[in-house]
Parts: C-alpha cells; structure tokens; sequence
C-alpha cells in the first residue's frame, strides 16, 4: 500500500513538473490579466448595477418598484431632459469648433502641433482644470450658472471631438478631392460630397465622446452650475447618497442603453460607409 500510495505521489510531481516544463509565454498568456480585470471592474460591476435595479432598498426582494418610482419621480425626469439639452448644445458647439480647427490642422505641416496644444489641458485633471475655470469666471466677475456650465462642458469635451475628426480627415486620400475637381466640382461641392461623408464616422465617433460624458457628468455641474442646474449625473449620485441604490441602478441602466444603442448606430455607419466606398 505504502509504495502505490509514493507512486501516485511521484505521478503527480512528474505530471506537475512536466506541466511547469512545458509551459511557454503565448498569447493567451498574456491575456489572463486582462480578462480578470475585465471581470472584476467591469463585469461584476455591471451585474451589481442589473441587480440592484430589480431588488427593494426595503425589503431586499425581487420588484419592479424602481422603474415605477423613477417614473414617477417628475425631479429625475426633469434632470434627465435638462441634461439631454445641455449635452445636445455642448456637441454641437464641439462640433461647430472643433470640425473647422481639425479640418485646419489637416491641412497644415504643422498640425500635429495645434492637435497637441488642444490635448494638452487634458494632461491635468478634469477637476483642476474646473476650478481654474471657476476662477477665471468669479475673477472676470461672470455669474455661474447655463452659460458657465455650457462653457465648461465644451471646454472639457472639446479635445474629444477634435481628435477623432482629425484622425478621420488624415486619412482621406487627397486623390478623391483632386478627382473631384477635375470633374468639375467646386471647392465647397468637393467637400460636402467628398470630404464630409468620408469623415461621418470621425464625427459620430466625437459625438459619442462628447454626449454621453456630458449628460452623466456632475463634477463640472456642481462647480460652473451655481447650485441651479442639475444633470443626470448629480441626480444618480444624490440617489446613492441616500441610499436608494435601487432607483440609481435603474438611472445607470438607462445611461448604458443610450451608450449601446450609441455603439450599434455608429456599427452600422460604419458598415454603411464601408459597403459604399466599396462600391
């Protein structure tokens, strides 16, 4: 018995050893840490997020009570239309500023430069930056509230918008617009019909960057908003400080739906485009 009993165990040492022996560094290895890290701080999270939404802050049971209490709420709901207007507005001074400063920068030797003076503030903190902003307005004796909000979300998001816009106008070949005006086209023909279509998926892209950051943002609303204007971002984190984790579940959920069907619109754009330029 007692020798069976070492030659299981020099079978599993040699199995084990022969194990370690083989092992070699591949890719899958590699990816190990990742898909932890993917699992814990994203997957967990978001299941957490799943469960709460349907589980009573009362009695811990399965209920729908929160989505009927949020739509009840008129506070939230008015929270969440005013945050879709400010983030409406912000993109589209992102994209009134950023389209002509990208298109600009694409067309200079030196626009990588210009590029890198608008990333540059994003080397600082969101909430320095913030605050600097605060003071310029308190010391220019400016009032907070819309204007300074609507002022500091473009500030903060512009480079969001600018980047991958650039990004899209570089990567154009400058042939289709030299094609264009051989065959006759006007400078302002040749970039609505060329030049713009070819950089749709760059701007849907700042779109995404820049809207839904903006409408889930509460950081800069507490800072530039003067206590009056709240966005959904503050109204999620007010549920949580109260410990209605249930109904700030069901507020998270509803900023993940806009993110995915944000994420499937620009898919198919881009399979759109892909499929056209094809043809």
């Amino acid at each position: 018995m007692e020798n069976k009993v070492e030659l299981k165990k020099d079978n599993i040492f040699k199995k084990g050893f022969d194990k370690i022996k083989n092992f070699k560094l591949n890719r899958k290895v590699f990816a190990y840490p990742y898909v932890l890290f993917m699992i814990l701080f994203i997957v967990v999270p978001l299941v957490m997020i799943i469960a709460y939404a349907f589980i009573s802050d009362r009695t811990g049971a399965f209920t729908f009570g929160n989505f009927v209490t949020l739509a009840k709420d008129n506070v939230s709901l008015k929270v969440l239309w005013q945050s879709l207007l400010i983030g409406i507005l912000t993109t589209l001074c992102c994209i009134v500023i950023g389209y002509p400063v990208a298109y600009i920068a694409s067309k200079m030797k030196s626009g990588g430069v210009i590029i890198i003076f608008f990333l540059l503030p994003m080397w600082v903190n969101f909430l320095l930056r913030t605050l600097a902003l605060k003071e310029l307005f308190n010391s220019l004796n400016l009032s907070l509230g819309f204007g300074a909000l609507l002022v500091g979300m473009v500030y903060n998001h512009l480079p969001f918008m600018i980047l991958p816009i650039h990004t899209s106008l570089i990567g154009i070949d400058k042939s289709y617009a030299e094609a264009a005006k051989d065959l006759g086209a006007s400078s302002p023909v040749s970039f609505a019909k060329v030049i713009l279509p070819l950089t749709l998926p760059g701007i849907i892209s700042g779109i995404i960057m820049v809207f839904i950051p903006t409408i889930s943002s509460f950081a800069i609303s507490e800072m530039l908003g003067g206590g009056e204007i709240l966005l959904f971002g503050d109204s999620i984190n007010a549920k949580v400080m109260h410990n209605q984790l249930g109904v700030a579940s069901v507020m998270s959920l509803i900023m993940l739906l806009m993110v995915l069907v944000a994420n499937v619109f620009i898919s198919k754009l881009n399979k759109g485009n892909s499929a056209s330029s094809l043809l």
